[in-house]
């Protein structure tokens, strides 16, 4: 009984701190965006978000693109980048796709919402707070099937002292950054809550067994809400090496701890 109270309790954890980390927008003050994702479908061409500015008082609000490491093409075009937000108001923010080629798999950036209150003279010189809203921006290829459950795509295997998780779908996969090998519950961290398409990921088990059957993964949807957690089966590597040689190999992501 006190285990499984124990594994509920932690899976609550696990899905709190992965929320967290990929939006905190329901309690956030200052500019808040209307949702926790930015989704731009490439048929489309372009997709909105609705701030608002939850002060009394007036706000600029800065919006930009960062990317992340795996992905520095600038395909998403913010406009406007800055703009004046009354108080308690809402301003709605364009994000323009600029993409060259047509698209075959989903990308991954940045989407950044600051509000920066205009300066006072009268105040003098003083400490400025700013509130930064950092959320995913998931670009989706013309044509490309909706897929509620991306993460049921993945591949996970094992060698030696090493777990990799291979994506080979055509779709962004979040999911938190603990990864439970069962049965022995013993816990792998991953580099970054996601797995982008047609990549892997290889991390070391750090003491788990390899004789560990399934991956317990902790996955979210598109726009970041937890779901029940996803038992993938370990290929062992003599099997994962014979699937790897049937299909083209995928661009590697080693994480050394």
């Amino acid at each position: 009984m006190k285990s499984s109270i124990h594994f509920k309790l932690r899976n609550v954890v696990i899905a709190a701190a992965m929320l967290a980390g990929f939006a905190n927008v329901a309690m956030a003050t200052g500019m808040v965006p209307e949702t926790s994702v930015v989704l731009v479908n490439e048929a489309d061409g372009e997709a909105t978000m609705n701030v608002k500015n939850s002060e009394s008082t007036p706000q600029l609000l800065y919006t930009s693109i960062t990317h992340i490491e795996e992905d520095q093409e600038n395909l998403v075009v913010v406009t406007p980048p800055v703009s004046r937000v009354e108080g308690n108001q809402t301003q709605t923010v364009r994000f323009v796709l600029q993409n060259k080629t047509p698209l075959t798999v989903e990308r991954l950036e940045r989407a950044v919402f600051e509000g920066i209150p205009p300066r006072d003279p009268k105040a003098g010189a003083r400490v400025t707070m700013t509130v930064r809203q950092d959320l995913p921006l998931v670009i989706h290829p013309k044509g490309l099937a909706v897929n509620r459950e991306p993460w049921k795509e993945l591949k996970v295997s094992v060698t030696g002292d090493q777990l990799t998780i291979e994506n080979p779908s055509a779709y962004v996969v979040r999911l938190a950054q603990t990864v439970q090998l069962q049965p022995e519950q013993k816990n792998v961290d991953l580099p970054r809550p996601y797995v982008l398409p047609k990549t892997k990921v290889t991390v070391p088990l750090k003491g788990a067994s390899a004789a560990a059957t399934i991956a317990r993964l902790f996955p979210a949807t598109t726009y970041g809400y937890s779901v029940d957690p996803y038992d993938a089966p370990i290929t062992p590597a003599s099997a994962a090496a014979t699937q790897t040689q049937a299909q083209a190999s995928a661009p590697q992501v080693s994480v050394s701890k």
